[in-house]
């Protein structure tokens, strides 16, 4: 199963300040201790909201609302994605994560709160008879072309 772990914004990040050494280095060893297990796909750090664009689509036309967004909490600020067994094996994932330390509860503006959201990614066969042979193997070539770029 895959999942996608969403790092939620909050004023901190928002703010783009840099995080702090001891903060990288404990993400590092973090994506390490992941990759090592087997489990991570993925993972990406977002700039703040003030740098991004959202597009509204209606009626085959779409509205540009630009940067930065209402409410912090509501958009993200990094994601991993990973491959596990199970959402309970996901979760022990996040509790790993640096965030759960208390070494990094306090020492941000934020007071260390910090919301990690879970999110099962869909796979090609919980579509059943919406997913067409030939679709299937359009979706197949597509995963091969994405696996073998450099």
């Amino acid at each position: 199963m895959r999942f996608m772990m969403m790092i939620k914004s909050d004023q901190e990040t928002e703010s783009n300040a840099p995080p702090t050494e001891e903060l990288l280095a404990a993400m590092a060893d973090y994506n390490e201790e992941m990759a090592r297990a087997g489990v991570l796909i993925s993972g990406e750090g977002l700039h703040p909201s003030s740098e991004g664009v959202r597009l509204h689509f209606k009626d085959g036309k779409y509205t540009r609302i630009d940067g930065p967004f209402l409410d912090p909490r509501s958009l993200l600020a990094g994601y991993w994605l990973i491959e596990v067994d199970s959402l309970e094996d996901a979760i022990q994932w996040a509790l790993r994560s640096p965030f759960y330390s208390r070494k990094f509860s306090t020492s941000s503006p934020s007071g260390g709160e910090v919301e990690l959201e879970l999110r099962q990614i869909f796979e090609t066969e919980e579509f059943e008879e919406a997913l067409t042979p030939e679709l299937r193997e359009r979706e197949e070539r597509l995963r091969e072309q994405l696996e073998s770029r450099p």
